[in-house]
């Protein structure tokens, strides 16, 4: 019988130290200690050709800015794969290679609950104006935005979502059932999630709402199912009818009382 597979993101990045304090800081970091996500990185520059091994040129056509080479890439994620199914004796499949790119599909709280139950992927953080349009139609299977605004490159969008799927892997937060009352979760039914307060009890005249102090969960679970909905209709209410659809899918799948 084979290994089990692992949970395995392999990053192309031309600033790997970019990601250093990210796996060594913060409560995240427990997801590489205990093995839960594993993380490799490849420089695409020692897949270059020639003295200066260069990963960029002039775009055809003209116009600003440099463009990633094609070729460096696809050398770069062809070596990639091979070091995955050398390693894992589970599946022989080529793992998702998601490039980060404005022209990507949005991510979401599903999206990253996608990849957080997945075998990982290899993360290709494009720099400069952009990478050449025949190595994405040729090797990347997905891409994927934070939203509509331009990085530098795509090491913060990787950043972002390894930091959504490490928090995910169990063991990783204090209580495991955290990540549960998170703001987009379906156990809030999508939406967002409702005020928090702490000590001291009076901050600067602002009292904590005597709800919360009362003792009675019942009410207290009450007015902070009232917040999410309240909150998520002012900030987000493009979210509203999910929520509602969510709720409909919950009570159908609920069994009937007799």
């Amino acid at each position: 019988m084979g290994a089990p597979s692992v949970m395995r993101f392999d990053i192309v990045t031309l600033f790997p130290e970019l990601f250093t304090p990210f796996v060594s800081l913060g409560v995240t970091r427990r997801a590489y200690e205990l093995g839960a996500v594993t993380l490799n990185f490849w420089n695409p520059r020692d897949y270059a050709s020639g003295v200066y091994r260069r990963v960029d040129d002039r775009p055809f056509g003209g116009g600003p800015g440099m463009v990633m080479m094609a070729e460096p890439l696809a050398l770069c994620v062809q070596a990639i794969q091979a070091s995955r199914l050398a390693a894992n004796a589970v599946s022989t499949d080529p793992a998702p290679v998601i490039l980060f790119s404005p022209v990507g599909k949005p991510l979401t709280h599903d999206g990253v609950a996608h990849w957080a139950a997945s075998d990982g992927a290899i993360l290709v953080c494009g720099r400069y104006e952009g990478v050449d349009q025949r190595f994405i139609d040729e090797l990347v299977t997905h891409q994927i935005s934070l939203g509509d605004f331009v990085l530098s490159g795509g090491e913060i969008a990787a950043l972002a979502l390894l930091d959504a799927v490490a928090r995910l892997q169990p063991g990783v937060l204090h209580d495991a059932q955290s990540h549960a009352l998170d703001s987009f979760n379906p156990e809030l039914g999508g939406l967002l999630d409702c005020p928090h307060y702490t000590r001291p009890e009076i901050w600067r005249d602002l009292a904590v709402p005597a709800v919360l102090m009362s003792g009675h969960h019942a009410q207290i679970d009450l007015w902070r199912d009232e917040q999410r909905r309240t909150l998520t209709a002012q900030h987000r209410p493009d979210l509203l009818p999910l929520a509602m659809q969510s709720s409909s899918k919950k009570k159908k799948s609920s069994p009937s009382k007799t």
